[in-house]
């Protein structure tokens, strides 16, 4: 009885002692919940943006040569959007069209035609043709972003309603180039108009992007990769089927047209001048913080390396980087960080004077005085 009492007496002073004494005697104190215990998804999402190695970034691997810096971060960005993929599944495919009317229209010819730009992607485009030019000339693709805009690129409105707004906006970008002279071509961006997901085109959805990420994420693809690739097999495509110069070929579009123009121009250095609207930026101050479409997204981009490093591809050729600076999606204030670590890129490669930042007055959407004038100048002084 003694012997159990004492043993009782020692296990009560024992649990007094665990009961009073500061858990940091045994490990880690356990503090109340505060600022620091409290999840926060943008600090947790800043803090691995800090921490993604950009493997291929200008700063880390492209002071001593910046020419092998971009053979080795294009050829590790083409991997990344699955372009290698698609370059191994179709190395004989050769894109094929089908003209299905053509109509006049003020001062050019206006063609509608389907392109296969892989063998079960048909995809519609507009092309026009300044009248009355004969010989070689200049060609610029118009890839547009969110909305109807295959046809209002091309001046084809479904009312004067989108003809006043389009027109005020001056998204009609195809009629633009046409205007100055140049082939233009107004291409359906994938996952959009008749490349849409077939439910979405019975409930009319505007877009299939999501879908279009989903099923690419599956095969190791990418939207923005699909849409690279339409735009290389349509320039291959135009270049056996209309006279081009092909020491002049542009690029440029709105948004996610942007993202076409600028992805497409560093991967493909046929394009000899670019001129992205509304998106150049940083990652982590862009589609990193701000909601965006999905098809902005590739996984591992970040360890990739930074926006300014994607426009640094395009160097030493022209790139004019236009910007509204009242855009709430994609900030001014991180389309100028950017721009100037493009600057440092370009200057490295003796280019310096190449590249311009056009900022409009308004908000998110395309400024055509920023890009036709710089256009022009460099097409005058590179074409045949």
């Amino acid at each position: 009885m003694y012997f159990f009492e004492k043993n009782l007496y020692r296990s009560f002073i024992l649990l007094i002692v665990l009961l009073v004494t500061p858990c940091s005697m045994f490990g880690q104190a356990v503090q109340p919940a505060g600022p620091d215990q409290v999840y926060s998804s943008s600090r947790h999402f800043s803090s691995n943006y800090a921490l993604s190695p950009q493997r291929f970034s200008f700063e880390n691997r492209g002071a001593a040569n910046w020419q092998q810096w971009q053979a080795d971060a294009r050829a590790a960005l083409t991997a990344l959007l699955g372009l290698d993929q698609l370059k191994r599944q179709l190395a004989d495919f050769r894109p094929t069209g089908k003209l299905l009317r053509e109509e006049k229209a003020d001062g050019f010819v206006r063609q509608f035609w389907i392109v296969n730009t892989e063998p079960t992607v048909p995809l519609p485009l507009i092309v026009l043709l300044p009248s009355g030019k004969k010989g070689p000339k200049p060609l610029v693709l118009t890839p547009h972003g969110h909305g109807r805009s295959t046809q209002a690129y091309a001046g084809v409105y479904a009312d004067s309603a989108e003809q006043a707004s389009i027109r005020a906006g001056e998204r009609d970008v195809a009629v633009q180039a046409v205007k100055e002279g140049y082939i233009a071509i107004a291409p359906t961006t994938r996952a959009f108009g008749d490349t849409r997901d077939d439910d979405d085109k019975r409930e009319d959805k505007p877009f299939s992007c999501r879908i279009q990420l989903m099923h690419d994420l599956l095969l190791g693809r990418t939207p923005i990769g699909d849409r690279v690739w339409d735009m290389q097999r349509i320039l291959d495509w135009a270049i056996v089927n209309f006279e081009v110069d092909t020491s002049r070929v542009a690029i440029t579009g709105n948004s996610a047209g942007g993202t076409v123009t600028l992805f497409a121009a560093a991967i493909d250095t046929r394009f000899t001048i670019a001129a992205p609207a509304s998106y150049f930026s940083t990652f982590e101050g862009s589609i990193g913080s701000i909601v965006h479409c999905d098809c902005n997204y590739i996984p591992g981009i970040m360890n990739w390396g930074r926006m300014s490093d994607v426009a640094g591809l395009v160097a030493p050729r022209p790139i004019s980087v236009i910007h509204g600076r009242k855009d709430d999606i994609y900030p001014i204030t991180e389309t100028r960080k950017a721009f100037e670590e493009l600057r440092k890129i370009y200057e490295s490669a003796g280019a310096g004077s190449h590249l311009q930042l056009f900022e409009g007055a308004e908000g998110h959407r395309y400024y055509q005085a920023g890009a036709w004038p710089f256009i022009r100048h460099y097409f005058l002084s590179t074409g045949k």
